[in-house]
């Protein structure tokens, strides 16, 4: 995930509105992020309570008020952001503009489909402006490396996968056989299931072995599922590691060319250059 970096249109209220909207380095800015963060925890409690049946039953219909209103005022913040931008498009495209889109569109299509209410708990992922608010943007670095290791490691995860569905296949087969159709084990998707459960220490205990042949395998199988649980993890790390290497000797000053820097850096630490390659007020 990136920071977007959006300019506010011309026009003194275009100007206004984008610092209030946008930044949080002001008073009215930082009063407008809070009152939103706490605005979208409400619209998302209230979503999540509409789903129990008591409270539902009782306060339903200020439950669907309170939704209509927090949906128009989301409504208007989305429009006012595609006004004071200088390139809508650009915000309509980004991360945040679709989640902010999608926050509201739920409601409206709730007048002619059933079933979008639930929906709206993507609001929940406006949440992210806190790093914004919280002067925390810079560290979105580092999520950019997680999402690097899983886009570098995925052919290790795959094979691993791969092994372990394997192994649930085998196992699963010979519970089947070892315990018999007269058991729980009644069929080998459902051996499968209950290998699944074992091998990832879950034990659920809805399907349990009676045989003293079914328990010794099912204790080999608890105990190969300790060893399995290390490998995704060590893949993991291990290209994490590399990772966070390559990004902190790969970022060099584009003035003075030093590398090394941090990777929530934001002037170089020789000559004070924005590492950005802005002007870096």
């Amino acid at each position: 995930m990136t920071r977007a970096r959006h300019q506010p249109g011309d026009g003194p209220t275009r100007e206004r509105l984008f610092r209030i909207i946008f930044r949080s380095d002001t008073r009215a800015g930082m009063l407008f992020d809070v009152a939103l963060i706490i605005a979208i925890l409400i619209s998302v409690a209230v979503v999540m309570l509409t789903t129990v049946d008591e409270f539902n039953a009782t306060y339903g219909g200020a439950f669907r008020g309170i939704e209509w209103f927090f949906t128009i005022l989301f409504t208007i913040e989305y429009v006012l952001r595609l006004y004071c931008v200088s390139d809508r498009a650009h915000f309509a495209k980004s991360f945040f503009g679709v989640v902010d889109l999608l926050s509201v569109l739920p409601t409206y299509l709730g007048l002619i489909l059933t079933g979008t209410a639930p929906m709206l708990v993507i609001r929940v992922l406006r949440i992210l402006r806190l790093f914004r608010v919280m002067h925390m943007d810079r560290y979105v670095g580092e999520a950019n490396i997680m999402l690097e290791v899983l886009v570098v490691s995925w052919r290790k995860i795959l094979i691993f996968i791969y092994a372990v569905l394997t192994l649930v296949v085998i196992f699963g087969t010979l519970m089947h056989y070892i315990e018999g159709e007269d058991g729980a084990f009644t069929s080998i998707p459902q051996s499968m299931y209950w290998a699944i459960v074992t091998l990832t220490t879950v034990g659920y205990g809805d399907v349990t072995p009676l045989t003293p042949a079914g328990k010794m395998v099912a204790s080999m199988i608890m105990i190969t599922g300790y060893g399995i649980i290390a490998v995704p993890m060590g893949i993991y790390f291990s290209e994490f590691t590399q990772a966070s290497k390559r990004r902190k000797q790969g970022r060099a000053c584009p003035s003075c060319k030093l590398k090394g820097h941090e990777t929530d850096a934001v002037h170089c630490r020789a000559c004070g250059a924005h590492l950005d390659g802005e002007d870096g007020k």
